[in-house]
């Protein structure tokens, strides 16, 4: 039998349902709502924002390097453009390594190529995979293109040095930036580090690495529009890059130059300082190498070169090479006896020849020696034993104490980086230098050729120039400064680079006219007098001759017999003019043997030039390149009738022939003002332990 259907419970289900779907309904376009015033209303900065992120990239404008001019205006660091093939990761459509293989098909892809590239991780920028790319290249890829989504060409600055190997250890060079650097820079400012971005190359050494930041400049950043592909459409806005200072050098590239040629194949270097205001007027190490090969890169063959070479192309000498500086120690070791008084202007020393300490006998002038010497003829004739007395007198410590305030055992503050601080020796100086308890002791002994500049002493050419202008400027020291101002390319404003001036030493000047006679006396009657024969200026200076090999006591020193990399090096500090010095130089020249013969000859042509204006014939200058002159020979050209060295990228030859055509033959500098300061000396330390070994020293003037 049917039931009839309940109408009324059936009809309340169907409510209740339509009233559930309601809910349902009411509820889902709540959310729905809700949703959109969160997207709308709450999230609409933040997602707009994204949302034009994707519309738009922001694409950093590396800045134009700043320029790198010596003091008269010669560009020796440029920048020219030139087409890179360039790869976005994030564009690509295929494997990068296929992609590259591919590419190589149409232009020349290396090994260092794909490896660079492939180390770089960025995605969302351009990174190149072949640099400076011919036209015949550049036409050859553009008929591809289509082929390669994600490549494209692009003009970019490099780096250009003019001159090549000339002035390459002060100049350094750029190079790409490395992981090392990369990891480095993440610990700087966000704004420095943000500034970098777009940016591949950084200073890696000399000027450019120092001064990296004033060469830099400032990046600047450009809105595109974007395709969804990532294609750009059109450019939105843009806030220009503003390049990178004008770094202006003290030196003269034209003596430079002339420095660099007088070397030869010769190893050496060779520091000028102005004693008004520490500016450096040459900086030159040789042998050199040419910083172009580093810019994008050496190649394999090139870096073993430079790397393997037995002379050591890529060492600074004038920086970080250290030398006994020889008889050159020796007006410097009389400035200190005068300052303690161990020793009188007039006291006399007899000089036999040798100079006996316990059982050792310490070499001098012949058998014959000098007889009595004074202080002015201990220097005037070179006296050893005199020297070898005093140490003995001073004692290490004593020695120490006076000289290293003239930039002996310390770092000078040169505007570079990788200074070393050499070597000058006292007690707590061996007991750092030596782990060995029985070679942390000082003995008596070691302390008496530290007289004539020989034992420990070891010092770098900037260490000797610096000291050289303290001690004839009557105790005013500067660091040493290699630019001398910096200019604002945007608004030509000139920066002068503060010259530091230390506290100068408390010399009295009865002892330093006492020194300069000595030095002037060397020129005159002394070691140099065939060298500066008819010089139209008063200079002083001093011979020195350092031992690369130590020689026994019963052995004599034979140049010929020896390897050229065992002989003598060759040395001479000199200052000009007399009454009023204004240039204070060192130089050494490597295994050449006594310093009259290599080292002055160079010496007195860097003074004609920046005292007297005179450039030598070239006649002279093969001569000098051999050792084998004193005086210049021919008649003396002027400095300013000699043209400029020639560049060796013909591309900018005409470029810096046009900013140079005004410079001459650079003129002293005026004197800048020095800073006011105070002195104070320090006390003596404790005196000497017993006798032991020896280092031996010969008869080095």
């Amino acid at each position: 039998m049917n039931e009839l259907p309940n109408l009324e419970r059936e009809l309340g289900r169907f409510r209740l349902r339509l009233l559930a779907a309601a809910i349902f309904v009411i509820v889902g376009f709540s959310l729905v709502a809700a949703r959109l015033i969160w997207l709308q209303v709450v999230m609409y900065r933040d997602l707009s924002v994204q949302a034009e992120n994707n519309r738009i990239s922001v694409v950093p404008i590396v800045p134009i390097r700043g320029l790198i001019v010596d003091r008269n205006g010669v560009v020796l660091a440029d920048n020219y453009s030139a087409y890179t093939l360039e790869i976005t990761r994030s564009q690509l459509t295929a494997d990068v390594d296929i992609l590259i293989d591919q590419i190589a098909e149409v232009v020349e892809v290396q090994a260092r190529d794909r490896r660079r590239f492939l180390e770089d991780t960025r995605t969302f920028e351009s990174v190149p995979i072949r640099t400076r790319l011919s036209d015949a290249e550049v036409a050859r890829f553009t008929a591809q293109r289509f082929r390669f989504p994600g490549v494209e060409i692009k003009a970019r600055l490099f780096r250009n040095y003019p001159y090549g190997e000339l002035a390459s250890h002060v100049l350094g060079y750029i190079g790409r930036i490395n992981q090392s650097e990369k990891a480095l820079m993440e610990e700087w400012p966000e704004d420095d580090l943000a500034n970098y971005r777009g940016t591949d190359y950084i200073g890696k050494l000399g000027i450019e690495q120092k001064y990296e930041q004033q060469l830099h400049g400032l990046t600047g950043v450009e809105e595109v529009e974007t395709s969804a592909g990532g294609r750009p459409m059109r450019r939105l806005s843009s806030e220009s890059a503003k390049p990178g200072n004008t770094v202006r050098l003290s030196i003269d590239i034209k003596l430079q130059a002339l420095i660099e040629d007088m070397f030869g194949e010769r190893r050496g270097a060779l520091v000028a300082i102005d004693p008004r205001n520490g500016e450096v007027l040459a900086f030159v190490s040789k042998p050199t190498f040419d910083p172009n090969l580093f810019v994008d890169g050496i190649d394999a063959d090139s870096w073993k070169d430079l790397n393997e070479s037995i002379d050591k192309p890529l060492l600074n000498r004038a920086l970080r090479g250290t030398y006994p500086p020889g008889s050159t120690f020796k007006p410097f070791m009389a400035i200190a006896a005068l300052n303690t008084g161990k020793r009188s202007p007039t006291q006399i020393i007899y000089d036999n020849g040798s100079y006996m300490f316990g059982n050792h006998r310490f070499r001098s002038h012949g058998d014959g020696g000098l007889g009595a010497v004074d202080m002015v003829r201990s220097i005037v004739a070179s006296s050893n034993v005199y020297y070898y007395s005093l140490a003995n007198e001073m004692g290490v410590d004593l020695m120490h104490e006076q000289l290293e305030p003239f930039s002996f055992g310390r770092k000078t503050g040169i505007d570079l980086e990788g200074e070393v601080t050499g070597d000058l020796p006292s007690t707590e100086w061996k007991r750092r230098k030596f782990k060995r308890p029985e070679m942390q002791k000082w003995y008596a002994g070691e302390t008496i050729s530290l007289g004539i500049g020989q034992g420990y002493n070891n010092f770098t050419m900037v260490q000797l120039a610096s000291a050289m202008a303290t001690l004839v400027s009557g105790g005013q020291r500067f660091e040493p400064r290699l630019v001398s101002e910096i200019e604002n390319v945007v608004d030509h404003k000139h920066t002068v680079v503060s010259h530091q001036a230390l506290t100068p030493l408390p010399l009295a000047q009865a002892h330093v006219d006492l020194l300069r006679r000595a030095l002037y006396g060397v020129t005159q009657e002394g070691t140099s007098t065939r060298v500066f024969i008819g010089a139209q200026y008063k200079s002083g200076g001093k011979t020195g001759t350092a031992q690369a090999k130590s020689i026994g006591a019963n052995e004599k020193y034979n140049a010929g017999r020896m390897s050229e990399y065992l002989r003598d090096h060759s040395l001479y500090t000199a200052f000009a003019p007399l009454d009023d010095p204004q240039i204070a130089l060192a130089v050494i020249v490597e295994n050449a043997g006594f310093g009259a013969e290599a080292a002055a000859p160079i010496a007195r042509r860097v003074l004609d030039y920046l005292i007297a204006g005179n450039y030598p014939t070239p006649e002279d200058i093969a001569l000098v390149q051999k050792g084998q002159i004193g005086a210049p020979v021919g008649p003396q050209r002027r400095a300013s009738d000699v043209p400029l060295p020639t560049p060796r990228n013909s591309a900018v030859a005409t470029a810096v022939a046009s900013s140079a055509s005004a410079s001459t033959a650079a003129p002293m500098p005026a004197a800048r003002p020095a800073s006011p300061a105070a002195s104070a000396a320090a006390a003596p330390a404790a005196s000497m332990a017993a006798a032991a070994p020896i280092r031996l020293a010969r008869n080095l003037p």
